[in-house]
């Protein structure tokens, strides 16, 4: 990495972003598995699992408040304390209700937080430079497993992972992450001249969903983010069913191969177009899931390493190339609107959706053997591969190639 690239970066974003990310995985990379020990199985997986879908349907209406009425770095703050409080509180329940609710409060302020630290991001750099910004969120995800590793090997704790304990983790990390907010250079609202509701509830964004090109480009990140949801939401179960200790170390290792990926991300883009680097990000997904299929079949767990690690080209190309393509679609009072929009379609609904169809499977595909629970993963994996050769079938043919990125 070039220092004159880093120069050009406010290391405040950076740090930003470390933190943002950390976060969030020290607590919900291993969440499934945690359920799974506390004897939670089935719909109420699925619908605490969905509990970040549901957050990012917040996303729009706070891209809106960041937008109309207060500076973007006050507004992360003021969630990120909100998170906190949220966490510690569902950290230490004993009960399955007041589990969900209090992990669903936690999401419904943390969610928005994505589109709120990219807008801020882009909004203080060149949008090329967004990638590596986002690298150092990849960082702080990768950083994440030093607290099970720590818990385990030096403090001498039986078990981090599967426990409550990376939920207090995260409280902590989420008031650390509030204070620094503060810091961030100033965000300030984009003064608008209309007022309408769609403004305030942050639905303006929607309306970009009249070109033609950008409708099939939400469409197929719909598609995407279902197939994605069963490795991002039901991961730390299977590779727990295949019987690895480190949950969180083991998952890592694919935000390892995304912090590389990311610092590339920008020139493959515009040597590509966004049409043919989303295009590999979406044959990457189909990767993982075969390199899954191949793992159970041959018993061999080098495969479960290489379908994580292709995660790099998935997110990086598709997912983060994807924020990009939005920020240069929307118009510049709309910027974290749009981000927020982006969210809610893929974070939210689509989460949701994937998350929902995915246990679906999961409990179809699932059976009871000596006293314990056993997967199908096989099939599992074969749906999910056709669905996501579907979604690259309809981008493929039906997403027109744009001016290249400027």
């Amino acid at each position: 990495m070039k220092k004159s690239v880093l120069k050009q970066i406010p290391l405040p974003l950076l740090l930003m972003m470390f933190m943002q990310y950390l976060l969030l995985a020290v607590w919900w990379v291993p969440l499934a598995a945690y359920l799974t020990n506390r004897g939670i199985y089935g719909f109420e997986k699925s619908l605490i699992l969905s509990s970040m879908a549901i957050g990012s349907m917040a996303s729009p209406f706070i891209g809106a408040i960041a937008d109309r009425f207060f500076s973007s770095q006050k507004v992360l703050a003021g969630v990120n304390v909100l998170t906190a409080v949220f966490l510690f509180i569902a950290g230490y329940t004993n009960d399955t209700r007041w589990l969900f609710l209090f992990i669903f409060l936690a999401m419904l302020c943390y969610m928005p937080t994505w589109s709120l630290t990219s807008s801020i991001a882009m909004a203080h750099s060149q949008r090329e430079q967004f990638p590596r910004i986002r690298m150092f969120g990849s960082i702080g995800w990768i950083a994440s497993g030093i607290f099970s590793f720590v818990a385990v090997k030096v403090m001498g704790v039986d078990q981090f992972d599967g426990t409550h304990l990376p939920l207090i983790c995260g409280s902590i990390l989420a008031f650390v992450a509030a204070l620094f907010n503060l810091t961030l250079p100033d965000t300030p609202p984009v003064k608008s001249e209309r007022s309408g509701l769609s403004e305030i509830f942050g639905i303006e964004a929607f309306r970009m969903m009249k070109d033609r090109n950008y409708a099939i480009f939400m469409l197929c990140s719909l598609m995407a983010i279902m197939s994605f949801s069963l490795y991002y939401s039901f991961g730390s179960e299977f590779i727990q069913d295949r019987d690895f200790k480190f949950i969180t170390i083991t998952m890592n290792w694919g935000q390892a191969a995304e912090l590389i990926f990311l610092f590339f991300t920008t020139a493959i883009i515009i040597r590509m177009g966004i049409k043919w680097a989303m295009i590999m990000g979406l044959l990457a997904l189909i990767a993982r899931y075969a390199f899954f299929y191949w793992g159970v079949a041959t018993d061999f767990p080098a495969h479960y390493i290489t379908g994580i690690l292709v995660h790099g080209l998935i997110f990086g190309l598709f997912f983060v190339g994807g924020q990009i393509y939005t920020d240069q679609k929307a118009p510049v009072n709309l910027k974290a609107q749009a981000q927020g929009m982006l969210s809610f379609v893929i974070w939210g609904i689509g989460l949701l959706g994937g998350n929902l169809i995915c246990g679906w499977l999961i409990r179809l595909y699932s059976f009871e053997l000596d006293g314990k629970i056993a997967y199908h993963w096989d099939m599992i994996f074969q749906w999910v591969v056709l669905f996501t050769i579907l979604t690259v079938a309809i981008f493929a043919l039906f997403f027109k190639r744009e001016k290249k990125l400027t």
